[in-house]
Parts: structure tokens; sequence; C-alpha cells
């Protein structure tokens, strides 16, 4: 009897653990946010291209919070480095953006100067999660979202949004039902 329990209690925690999907990715991964160098003048363009963003990651900003800090912008603003009328400010050398939504995001230093010289991010993420770098087959307005807080609750992606999300649940369920069976054997066979 105690053995036939062990394996029911283990199959239903098999059956109700979840994936964690999200990923917190600092920005420049090694190099922290700063002007790029000489011998690596494009390194948030390659940055940006080299991963997969979704939505519930974050991009985590390094830097020193007394030399400078990070502004999200609109498409216009980060293409003629205009630090005006930032969407968002962060100033704490640990900033943290929580991508809760499909779009593009740009980011520059909010520090004069700075993003004439290429500190500056463009990343685009879509509604089913995946990633394409400059991509001109997508454009949401030119405006990127306004966020409230840096920090927020991040949302659970709709089920009926991603085919890839229903097919996730697939496996769950088919462990749970094949416990369950095993479980109402093992009682029964008492």
């Amino acid at each position: 009897m105690g053995n036939s329990q062990l394996w029911c209690t283990l199959l239903l925690l098999l059956a109700i653990q979840g994936k964690v999907l999200c990923n917190v990715y600092q920005v420049g991964d090694l190099h922290a946010w700063g002007i790029p160098t000489s011998s690596n003048p494009q390194i948030y363009t390659k940055w940006s291209k080299s991963h997969n963003l979704n939505i519930g990651d974050s991009l985590f900003f390094l830097y020193p919070p007394s030399e400078d800090s990070v502004i999200q912008v609109t498409s216009e603003s980060y293409n003629s480095c205009n630090l005006k009328d930032p969407i968002l400010y962060m100033n704490n050398g640990n900033s943290l953006f929580n991508i809760t939504k499909p779009g593009d995001f740009y980011f520059t230093s909010g520090v004069d100067g700075r993003c004439q010289k290429s500190q500056k991010l463009h990343v685009s993420v879509y509604g089913n999660g995946s990633y394409v770098a400059d991509s001109p087959a997508y454009g949401p307005a030119a405006s990127a979202p306004s966020y409230p807080t840096v920090f927020g609750s991040i949302p659970m992606q709709a089920a009926s949004a991603s085919a890839s999300a229903s097919s996730l649940l697939r496996i769950p369920v088919f462990v749970s039902a094949m416990a369950g069976i095993f479980c109402i054997i093992a009682v029964i066979a008492m």
C-alpha cells in the first residue's frame, strides 16, 4: 500500500510541475551598459539579434548610477538621439525592464552624447513570443508602448494566442490523466 501511494504522489508531482518560460537578459552580456568600444561599436545591435526575447522576459541594464541611466524612447527619438520626453527613465544602476506585451522597444543612454556613440538598443518582441530582428514585415505604431512601472507583474499569454502554448498544455494533461488511471488501478488492486 505504501509503495503505490508513493508512486501516485510522484506521478501527481510530475503532472503538476510547470516549466518557467521567463528569462532575465543582461544587456550587452558580460559588457555592462555603456558606450561601445571602438573594437565592438555595434555591440547592442549584435546583442539584440543574438537573443530570442519573449513576452515575460526582462532586460537587465547594469551601469554605474552616478555616471549613466537608461531611457525608453520612441522610434523617432531613437533614430534622432532625442533624449527629451522619454517614455520611461531608469537611473538606479540595476535597471530591469519587463517585457509585458509584443512590440518594438527602443532604449538609449539618458546622458547627452552617448546615443550618438551607439549606446542604444532596439529589440522586437512579437505576439507569439518569437523574435525577428529588424524585420520590415512587422511594424507597430510609430511610438513604443508605454509602461507605468519598471517592476510590474508579468502577464501570462492566453492559450488561444499561441499554438505552442496549447501544445505545452497537452503533455501535463496527458500525464495527469495517466496518473489518475494509475492511482485508480492501484486503489482497486488493494
